[in-house]
């Protein structure tokens, strides 16, 4: 099952199939498509549903939405042909596409990859409880902290902020769990803090601020430089004030891009008829709806575009994938902006 897709099997595949050539050409001719989400207890999960509603009601293909690991997972289900569709984050689509950055990549990039459309700021949130004594991010060290799902993109963004305040995974207890799980831990006393990427509000955060007074650990100033300073795909964000239950105050923090991705194999027409569909009927999408647009849809696209994708937004001439492939052809190489 597509939940069960682990870092192992993520290598192993990669492996035997070289994670090129594989049979989204195939699955993209079907009626039948099938899109990877996220958690349950996350934005991707619901939001895809959404689509499918909408993509369902104005062509004439089916969704099947699959709660996953998220990103790396999701990644992996693309390249073995699993999925036709799925979201991810900016940040592991560049390292998919590039063969850097995350372990399960190293030696395995993921040449097929190809954006769709960037949707809305993953924001990083840091919760704990109140009366926990963690305020600051140095405060998480010896702490027991669930940095997301193994393998995840909420992973990968909580190791990358921990490391950024001199923090290594040998000085925490990590527990990995969805977001949900992660919640619960929390009420329970298990963990001293989560790591939670999504656009805000997070269900189950909302759910868990219904039942404990949260509080969360800022990410600001020297750190939120530092961290744009190596990776460039963070931005600067802010969670509002009453976001949350009991949360009165704006957090600072950072963010990465939630964005469609597909396979160089899915056929133009399919993925120009999915992606016209969603973005001719935002209105028609209650989560992240003042995110998503026509206009924004190329912001921080860190992968070359899909033809299809193309066909609905026009050439991606101002998007860092461009200069992916124009440094490529040249043989250099270049990181998202």
């Amino acid at each position: 099952m597509a939940g069960e897709f682990s870092r192992r099997t993520f290598v192993k595949a990669a492996g035997v199939a070289g994670l090129a050539g594989l049979s989204g050409d195939v699955l993209a001719q079907q009626q039948r498509l099938t899109w990877f989400a996220g958690g349950t207890g996350g934005t991707y999960f619901p939001l895809s549903n959404q689509f499918k509603q909408v993509v369902e009601e104005n062509t004439n293909f089916t969704l099947q939405v699959q709660s996953t690991g998220a990103s790396v997972e999701n990644v992996g289900g693309l390249a073995q042909g699993q999925a036709d569709f799925a979201l991810i984050q900016n940040d592991v689509a560049f390292f998919a596409y590039n063969g850097t950055g995350i372990e399960e990549f190293q030696g395995n990039a993921v040449k097929s990859l190809r954006g769709v459309a960037t949707l809305y700021p993953e924001t990083i949130h840091i919760v704990t409880l109140q009366g926990s004594n963690i305020e600051t991010l140095q405060d998480l060290e010896g702490a027991t902290i669930n940095t997301g799902d193994l393998g995840s993109g909420t992973q990968v963004n909580a190791l990358q902020i921990l490391e950024a305040v001199g923090i290594q995974q040998n000085d925490f207890t990590e527990q990995n769990t969805g977001f949900s799980q992660a919640a619960d831990q929390l009420r329970n006393g298990d963990i001293d803090a989560a790591f939670v990427v999504g656009g805000w509000p997070v269900g189950a955060i909302e759910e868990l601020a219904t039942t404990n007074d949260i509080a969360f650990v800022e990410i600001t100033d020297e750190t939120r430089q530092n961290l744009k300073s190596q990776a460039r795909w963070f931005a600067d964000d802010t969670i509002p004030p009453n976001t949350y239950s009991g949360q009165s105050e704006p957090v600072q923090t950072v963010a990465v891009q939630a964005m469609i991705a597909t396979t160089e194999d899915a056929e133009a027409d399919t993925v120009q008829a999915v992606t016209e569909a969603i973005f001719s009927n935002l209105d028609q999408i209650s989560l992240k709806q003042q995110f998503i647009g026509r206009d924004s849809a190329l912001d921080g696209m860190s992968i070359p575009l899909h033809p299809g994708a193309r066909e609905v937004f026009g050439p991606a001439t101002t998007s860092p994938a461009n200069e992916t492939e124009n440094n490529e052809t040249a043989g250099g190489t270049t990181t998202p902006g």
